[in-house]
């Protein structure tokens, strides 16, 4: 969505921190007190909140004082790393590990009632992948069917023409951030409920700066990013089995992804200098043939002459 508006979000690792925090600190104090039918939808909005009010954030600083996206969504990504550490270390830490002594930096699991059920156990899908689905689907609706996705698409083809046409363009850059973040949320809360079942230092790590490799790879399509996220994914688990089983070093697989970053961003350079060759050449083109002077036709008079 941020690259769909013409900002770049590089807050998305912080954003997924804060859902998956949030969704933690609101499982944990509600406990075993709603229905899994009504607490999981809770979860996934508090989720969801809490990315945007991360995103939020960088969003009005650049709407309001145009302070670079890519420098403040950063600096949140420490903030978010280091409050999460603070968190773990105490208000959220887990009570058994304080009886304990040990103090390891993790939260209490979160209520059963919370979890995202696995689809083949011991195998760690879970029906989070059906979120992440319909979440795309979303996406595509506002981003291609409203009005709101379409002047965040417009703003990020033209902001002089967005201006021009009468759309607020701060307004729909911050929202750009906004919904972005949100989105980053809800993987957070996702990969808490579905997996880990509680915060643990170092959790998900990558994660965020691996969504804007999918995003990339699917050409910034909801849809397509579908096919790109399951190709990953597929990379990502294929190179922690390969870790353990030959020794590969895990840098590989984050070599593979620079590479792929690299392959998109030049393919996509060379389409746009081809496209702006051939416009270039069809407009010395038009501009020599109207140029070209024209002789007037001889008139029978002249003949007569």
């Amino acid at each position: 969505i941020a690259f769909r508006g013409g900002v770049i979000n590089i807050g998305a690792e912080g954003q997924l921190f804060m859902g998956a925090v949030s969704v933690t600190a609101f499982s944990v104090a509600i406990g075993d007190r709603l229905p899994s039918i009504v607490f999981i939808p809770l979860a996934l909005l508090v989720g969801f909140l809490a990315g945007a009010g991360w995103g939020a954030v960088p969003g009005f600083l650049k709407a309001r004082f145009h302070v670079n996206e890519i420098l403040s969504t950063v600096m949140m990504n420490e903030i978010a790393i280091q409050l999460l550490i603070f968190l773990l270390s105490g208000p959220l830490i887990d009570p058994k590990e304080v009886e304990n002594g040990t103090r390891i930096p993790q939260s209490a699991q979160l209520p059963e009632a919370v979890w995202l059920e696995r689809l083949a156990p011991p195998a760690p899908l879970h029906t989070g992948i059906f979120v992440a689905i319909i979440m795309a689907f979303v996406v595509y609706v506002l981003l291609w069917r409203t009005t709101i996705g379409y002047r965040i698409r417009a703003v990020g083809q033209s902001r002089d023409a967005a201006k021009y046409a009468g759309i607020s363009v701060p307004l729909y850059l911050m929202m750009s951030l906004v919904l972005s973040g949100g989105m980053a949320g809800i993987a957070g809360a996702v990969e808490v409920m579905g997996v880990t079942h509680r915060m643990v230092e170092g959790f998900a790590v990558g994660y965020g700066f691996s969504g804007i490799v999918v995003a990339l790879f699917g050409r910034l399509h909801p849809v397509s990013s579908i096919i790109s996220a399951v190709i990953f994914g597929a990379l990502l688990v294929g190179g922690d089995r390969m870790q353990r089983a030959v020794q590969v070093p895990s840098a590989t697989i984050t070599a593979l992804e620079g590479l792929v970053v690299l392959f998109v961003v030049s393919s996509d350079i060379w389409v746009r200098r081809r496209a702006a060759q051939r416009k270039a050449g069809s407009a010395a083109l038009l501009a020599a043939v109207i140029s070209e002077p024209v002789e007037e036709p001889i008139t029978p008079h002249e003949v007569t002459r």
